[in-house]
């Protein structure tokens, strides 16, 4: 069977490892990719990570700054079916390469630009680099308090990189799906503010009910400890083990395989731990530490899998997770060829080699592991091509191939609609993960109906759950419907029948008892687009284990890295405490919203193969491989690659270039990568000489003297405020940013960046009235997306019952009998709203 993108060319115009990744994933589903480098080369080449997101592509070197150069881009893009592109600002104009131009010459192109602060507004020319969005959208003020530092402080896993990356693959899919409907290509934008969006569950929403009415939503309090049920240990061999018991009963089966169930004879134990007495409770914490300090951390994981529904899992590196044995058997670690080809035996003689006598000399580099296909799709896999083409490798026989035939319409041009017009989803999940990677489907027009149980999604009633809801379930339609029940089950089949997409998060043989498994649904709909969302993936040791998100930031390695490092091992209960509270204030919500967005991709990924082959499929992803992903700046290992940039025990940052550096007044994020942007940084603090010093002239001589650097600039720093440096710096396009702001939910309230780019909108929902919600993680300029609120829990139970042919009776007795379930209120309230 052709791949989902079999015949589709990209022409891939960014430079980075964000536009990189998008086009990597393209070319892993049979994209041809065309990768247009300026004269020299993409100039993030010299990243590690480079040879993972330069995978599978051809290389033609343009000089765009030159006429004749920009019609021979011309020429390929008349070919093309997809343009991607990372400028700031004007640049494409300036470069002849911007949508209008390209889209005369080929109206069925679907462009994607990928930026780093939008298309408009004050922050239009900053670079686009994670750090120094993370700065200024307040994400390193989120992290004040993770080291014992006053400040904001630094944010290392690259979220808003990854979800934009994943972003714009889902909307680069959408527009190739809405292009054989409509009859068109367009414009797609996504940036990493707008991928930043993701991971706020429900502090826009309280910023906008706090402004009016803020005695009855006051700011939460930060928590000083771990939450019982998400608490680090420290076990007797000086490893940590991450919990992540979110429901009772996985929380009560820890207690169980602890041997601490006698705690449940008192009274004073009775439910959530976030319930009991805080004297109580800090009884408890002590009680598990000393515990987990009685066995090694493998002694411990034996006792939690054989018991099969406790949640935890050791904390490792990233580099240490390439040998996790869920992750191997999943296919998200892959073997190709080391492009640079054999090196020398360390014996070799000089004059061996001068002579050219090898022979027996020569070894031949061993394979290089990368990071694998974003989902495993059963009729139609990814196929990474592992060959990384040198600079230009493919100029001549590109330019020189015969015209390919593009795209050609099949229908007349029709008027616009959303982009996953006519497109339903059921939406089986429950939680963060796949929620809110459905929500994204919704805001491009697909009809997402939440299939939920009687009672809802147990993510409504946990504490902040409650708004967060409204995040992750945003523009859906919601029915509670008993699925062990027939009529039940009835109910699902009939809306099987009427779907594209499904989506669940159920562990393996859950979906079988409720008659809803890939077979059982295929009988109904035939081209059915199945997606499973696990923890730990189908295979391997993990597959029927249960996992929330803390799981994933221990096993992928975000969370250590987040850290600083691993906390010291100690027999005291105050130093294991501050050990513990370092790991919880790291692994944050992050691997959460890190898998919604491949489960965007994914989901679009299936539904353009079946355009193209008229089946649908199996498709499995998991929240280990999408964290794999979200990590891939260093999930990867070839020989005598850099190691990842270490952060300092305080978490300013990487390095001297890109680091916070405290002011008069305030803070600011510095984030330079490039060798131009430290020369043109020299000049415009005064200093020019310092870009030709012997210490800091080169890359390699910074990091070589980056205590000395470090110092010198945090003096400078010191002599002006925050604002100031960020004012002096940005105008010359140097990314430096006050990064002691507002926190995320102000900034996207507040700032004017959300403002001019239309970031937010307001929505109404039943019970709360009108509320500010975020926008879309991706845009595109003919098709309008469409922003709806969250829905109470069985919202449209009985609308969608009677769309599928139950009179007024039937649905009166199936409530009745408890099969199906509207949330409290729920029938009040749009009886209120009927006129």
């Amino acid at each position: 069977m052709p791949g989902p993108l079999d015949n589709i060319r990209v022409i891939d115009l960014t430079s980075g490892p964000v536009g990189g990744m998008a086009t990597m994933v393209l070319a892993d589903f049979g994209a041809d990719v065309i990768k247009v480098e300026r004269p020299g080369g993409d100039p993030f080449r010299f990243m590690a990570s480079a040879p993972v997101w330069l995978r599978g592509k051809r290389s033609v070197e343009l000089d765009l700054k030159r006429e004749v150069e920009q019609q021979r881009l011309a020429q390929l893009v008349e070919t093309a079916d997809v343009v991607v592109t990372s400028f700031r600002g004007q640049a494409a104009v300036d470069l002849g390469c911007d949508y209008d131009v390209l889209a005369y010459r080929n109206p069925g192109i679907v462009y994607c630009n990928i930026s780093g602060f939008g298309p408009y507004g004050p922050y239009v020319g900053y670079p686009g680099y994670e750090g120094v969005v993370a700065a200024k959208a307040g994400r390193m003020m989120s992290f004040s308090g993770v080291a014992p530092r006053p400040g904001p402080q630094f944010a290392a896993v690259q979220v808003a990189s990854h979800a934009a990356s994943q972003a714009a693959v889902t909307g680069i899919l959408a527009g190739l799906v809405a292009r054989d409907r409509l009859g068109y290509g367009q414009y797609v934008e996504t940036s990493l503010l707008q991928g930043l969006m993701s991971y706020d569950m429900g502090g826009l929403l309280m910023s906008s009910l706090r402004e009016r009415e803020p005695e009855k939503w006051p700011a939460p309090p930060v928590p000083t400890m771990p939450t019982i049920n998400y608490h680090p240990a420290l076990t007797k061999d000086g490893k940590w083990i991450q919990m992540g018991n979110l429901l009772q009963h996985l929380f009560d089966n820890f207690v169980a395989a602890t041997d601490m169930v006698d705690i449940y004879a008192d009274g004073e134990h009775e439910g959530s731990p976030a319930m009991w007495a805080e004297e109580v409770r800090e009884a408890f914490r002590d009680r598990m530490l000393t515990r987990m300090r009685e066995k090694t951390a493998d002694e411990w994981m034996e006792i939690f899998t054989a018991q099969g529904g406790v949640v935890a899992h050791p904390y490792h590196t990233t580099q240490e997770a390439l040998d996790d044995p869920d992750v191997a058997a999943n296919g998200h670690v892959i073997e190709v060829k080391d492009p640079r080809g054999s090196r020398l035996k360390s014996a070799t003689s000089v004059m061996e080699a001068v002579l050219g006598y090898f022979g027996e000399a020569k070894h031949e580099r061993p394979p290089m592991r990368q990071i694998g296909p974003v989902a495993r799709l059963t009729e139609t896999p990814g196929v990474p091509r592992g060959e990384i083409a040198a600079v230009g490798q493919h100029t001549m026989s590109i330019l020189s191939e015969p015209k390919r035939v593009p795209w050609q319409p099949l229908v007349g041009q029709q008027p616009p609609s959303a982009a996953l017009e006519g497109v339903t989803v059921l939406d089986f999940s429950t939680i963060i993960a796949a929620p809110l990677g459905c929500s994204h489907l919704a805001d491009l027009g697909a009809r997402v109906i939440k299939i939920e149980q009687v009672g809802g999604d147990p993510w409504r009633w946990m504490g902040s759950g409650s708004l967060g809801a409204l995040k992750t379930n945003a523009g859906k339609e919601s029915i509670s419907v008993d699925l062990k029940d027939p009529q039940g089950q009835a109910i699902v089949h009939a809306l099987i029948a009427q779907a594209d997409i499904i989506v669940h998060n159920f562990r393996p043989g859950v979906p079988e008892r409720l008659g809803m498994a890939y077979e059982q649904a295929k009988q109904v709909k035939p081209d059915i687009v199945y997606v499973n969302v696990n923890g730990y993936g189908p295979d391997g040791p993990g597959a029927h284990r249960p996992a929330t998100h803390p799981i994933p930031g221990a096993a992928l390695g975000g969370a250590q890295y987040q850290a600083g490092g691993m906390p010291p091992a100690s027999d005291d209960l105050k130093v294991i405490r501050e050990g513990a509270r370092r790991l919880f204030r790291a692994n944050e919500v992050n691997p959460d919203p890190n898998t919604s967005a491949v489960v965007a991709t994914t989901a679009m990924l299936g539904l353009m193969a079946r355009q193209r082959t008229g089946r649908g499929q199996e498709i499995f992803i998991d929240m280990m491989g999408a964290n794999a992903y979200a990590n891939a700046d260093d999930f990867f290992w070839y020989e005598d690659r850099e190691p990842r940039p270490k952060i300092d025990e305080g978490l300013h940052g990487t390095g001297p270039l890109y680091r916070l550096y405290e002011c008069k007044d305030g803070w600011v994020f510095l984030g330079m990568l490039l060798e131009k942007e430290w020369v043109r940084f020299c000049r415009r603090i005064g200093s020019p000489e310092l870009a030709v010093d012997p210490r800091f002239n080169t890359r390699v001589a910074r990091e070589a003297n980056a205590e000395a650097l470090t110092h010198l600039l945090a003096e400078m720093f010191r002599t002006d405020t925050a604002d100031e440096w960020e004012k002096l710096l940005t105008v010359a396009g140097i990314g430096c940013v006050r990064a002691d702001g507002p926190t995320p939910p102000e900034f996207f309230f507040r700032d004017e960046q959300m403002k001019v780019n239309e970031y937010t909108t307001t929505v109404e929902h039943l019970a709360l009235g009108a509320y500010r919600r975020h926008g879309p993680v991706v845009r595109m300029r003919r098709t309008p997306v469409r922003l709806g609120p969250g829905p109470a829990s069985g919202e449209h139970t009985d609308a969608l019952l009677a769309e599928l042919g139950y009179t007024a009776e039937q649905i009166a007795e199936l409530h009745a009998k408890n099969i199906v379930w509207s949330e409290p209120g729920v029938a009040e309230a749009l009886a209120a709203r009927r006129p």
